[in-house]
């Protein structure tokens, strides 16, 4: 709305059937429902204009393919157990833990050499704080953590902030538990028990990085997809509707040819008439991307076949072709590829770091963020939504009650001044005003 708008003769009227977009919703089957659901919505904090918009790319973890997240999560913890036992030398009874996906979200922080997990606010203040999986009292978590300044060093504290890393942070937590309760761990002087804490930390992102790597958990999720990978039966449809309205798509993800050929096959193979396979989606499909490197480096754009043999260097200058595969690459040679400014380019990812801020700062791609958790954190939201309302409603009149009170402080101060200054000036009550007045009458 413009500054110079009456908002009193703006018009906030549903708009009536015959209007086009409104025939549009109907012939998609949503009844001609405007509002879609809240859990459905798209939440944005800058205008966007999809008209502007000609190449829409995708990660593919976490963002066209979305996980059972408690299995996932617990296949990943029995993967780098096995890994920290077998090649690290941690007692075999570490197996018996029973993993709790509770006790982990993204946003958390791991301090390292405490044996704690904390979450904090953008300001460094810590709300909640435990060593292992046991609370820290509000009096423990200021000695820590408010009597001094808080540096939130790398080498001293990790971020959970990917899916992927949750179940680094619940292993942590339950063999700090395990350490704590070993009596001749207990016995350790507190600089001996901080090194075996940090080292525990080293040595789980050690076991599940090399778990990725050599395709541990991806073997496991590739022999039973329908376990492990969420089918959505809209996907087809929605990248099909992307293309039908002009746009162009491109593919662009960390996970080698063979995965990512296995779990776009599951998604997409035989879903819709007029796409032979999952790379008729894309035009261009990137493997191996090294995110978030691909935007910061200049590693060549590898073209494939569709055996996955590197056949050479692409220029930028190549016919386009559609289901075209790349390997590593840059986001200018992309660009290139692509043949338009990064302007024109929304990116969607699921990682701030790895896929948002790093492609930010490195190109001029608009950029979407898929938050996997806010769904259910919407539904819940709905469950307390009256007692949310009704706490706002009270905040705004403490507020207000707070202000008044100040005057009328205010008020009263400058009036007793005037008196000290006058002595001839004489302040009375208001109920001694209200008798006055009455007499008067």
């Amino acid at each position: 709305m413009r500054a110079d708008d009456d908002p009193a003769k703006t018009d906030f009227s549903p708009p009536t059937a015959s209007e086009p977009h409104q025939q549009l919703l109907a012939s998609l089957g949503r009844g001609g429902a405007l509002t879609p659901e809240r859990t459905r919505r798209v939440f944005v904090n800058r205008h966007l204009r999809m008209d502007h918009i000609e190449v829409i790319g995708f990660d593919m973890d976490y963002t066209l393919a979305l996980y059972n997240q408690p299995r996932l999560e617990a296949l990943s913890a029995a993967c780098t157990l096995d890994k920290m036992i077998v090649r690290r030398g941690y007692p075999e009874a570490l197996r018996e833990l029973p993993y709790d996906s509770r006790l982990a979200i993204r946003g958390l922080v791991v301090d390292r050499d405490r044996g704690n997990v904390v979450k904090m606010d953008r300001y460094g203040y810590v709300g909640r704080a435990y060593h292992g999986t046991r609370a820290l009292s509000r009096v423990e978590r200021r000695k820590l953590y408010r009597e001094q300044l808080l540096r939130i060093l790398p080498s001293h504290y990790a971020w959970i902030d990917t899916l992927f890393a949750l179940p680094e942070a619940v292993l942590f937590a339950q063999v700090v538990d395990f350490f704590d309760a070993d009596p001749t761990f207990a016995a350790l002087a507190a600089d001996k028990k901080s090194a075996r804490y940090s080292q525990l930390w080293a040595d789980i992102r050690e076991s599940i990085d090399e778990a990725h790597r050599d395709e541990t958990i991806k073997r496991v999720i590739k022999a039973d997809m329908g376990s492990y990978i969420v089918n959505d039966p809209d996907l087809p449809a929605t990248l099909h509707r992307f293309r039908s309205a002009g746009k162009r798509l491109f593919l662009l993800t960390n996970s080698g040819l063979d995965y990512t050929q296995a779990v776009m096959s599951y998604l997409l193979d035989k879903r819709l008439p007029g796409y032979s396979s999952w790379r008729s989606y894309f035009d261009v499909i990137v493997v191996d991307a090294k995110k978030p490197s691909f935007f910061t480096e200049q590693s060549p754009l590898l073209a494939l076949d569709s055996d996955g043999k590197v056949r050479g260097e692409l220029g930028g200058h190549e016919p386009p072709s559609r289901g075209r595969l790349c390997q590593g690459g840059n986001v200018q040679a992309l660009d290139r590829l692509l043949g338009l400014r990064g302007d024109r380019v929304l990116y969607i990812g699921d990682h701030i770091y790895g896929d948002m801020y790093r492609a930010k700062r490195a190109s001029v791609w608009r950029t979407a963020m898929i938050i996997q958790e806010l769904e259910d954190e919407l539904l819940q939201q709905r469950l307390v939504e009256e007692q949310l309302q009704r706490l706002e409603v009270l905040e705004r009149t403490r507020h207000r009650v707070e202000a008044e009170l100040r005057y009328e402080q205010l008020l009263g101060q400058r009036l007793r001044s005037m008196a000290q200054d006058d002595p001839q000036l004489h302040i009375v009550s208001e109920e001694s005003r209200e008798k006055t007045l009455e007499q008067a009458q």
